[in-house]
């Protein structure tokens, strides 16, 4: 099974304009292209099938491209206008909608729609009417990877650099992705309250702390980037019981290194 992914980078304007009905002159930055004040997204379509015989594409892109720009920019261009946009979650099940049947030789898979770098809204096809928002944090921790039940050299070994008596530190970045149904005003999930949930019952408890020393969770648990992303979502779910479903946590320990937890 092959899944093809294609990011559609596109600028609502204030007021409205004529760009779609002519070629991009720039989809690298984004079509339309934002003249002034507005609203920039990205939109990323994943759909399944098999290579066709004759170009062994999954789909031509520039078939994504056209029907993203005809079937749903004016749409969202449409609901920002009219302040029927809401919290976006109903307007991305709506593309999901408009453009499950556009590409008959593939069936849509995913539709992700970027509402800042650090936020996203997810619609999985098997999932529906389900939204995922995804939303970034951060936080600055120190810790020493070392197991007790290693001897020394065994540690030094296992750890490099890492096992550093006096440790170590990083800037971590935080997703956290939870799942809930629309609201009658289109809204998924508060994001708000969850911003406050993971500040108080995650981040403060980590933020420039010695994770070895200072955090519970981690008196008997290597602080690896696994552990600490599991670590955080235990933290989590336990607050996130009600409306929304703790569906992954993901931790970055540099641009480079990361891991998702899941159950």
């Amino acid at each position: 099974m092959h899944r093809l992914t294609r990011q559609v980078r596109f600028s609502i304007n204030t007021a409205p304009d004529d760009q779609l009905s002519a070629a991009p002159t720039n989809s690298y930055a984004g079509h339309p292209t934002l003249t002034g004040l507005g609203h920039y997204f990205t939109l990323d379509v994943t759909l399944v099938g098999e290579p066709s015989t004759n170009s062994q594409y999954v789909l031509n892109i520039k078939d994504i491209d056209r029907a993203v720009r005809e079937r749903a920019i004016p749409r969202v261009g449409k609901a920002i206008r009219s302040n029927t946009f809401g919290g976006g979650a109903r307007l991305l099940l709506e593309l999901f909608d408009t453009l499950k049947n556009a590409w008959p030789s593939c069936s849509l898979e995913c539709l992700k729609l970027s509402l800042t770098p650090f936020q996203s809204l997810t619609v999985v096809a098997e999932e529906v009417p389900m939204i995922r928002l995804s939303q970034k944090f951060e936080f600055s921790a120190a810790h020493r990877l070392h197991n007790a039940l290693l001897s020394e050299d065994a540690n030094r070994h296992t750890f490099g650099k890492c096992n550093n008596p006096q440790g170590h530190g990083h800037n971590y970045e935080v997703q956290v992705t939870v799942a809930a149904e629309p609201d009658a005003q289109g809204n998924a999930v508060d994001v708000l309250k969850l911003e406050r949930i993971v500040h108080v019952q995650a981040i403060a408890k980590l933020d420039h702390k010695n994770l070895n020393t200072e955090v519970a969770e981690f008196e008997r648990t290597i602080p690896s980037v696994e552990n600490i992303a599991r670590v955080i979502h235990g933290m989590l779910k336990p607050h996130l019981v009600k409306r929304e479903k703790l569906v992954s946590v993901t931790v970055w320990e540099t641009p480079k290194t990361w891991c998702e937890y899941s159950e």
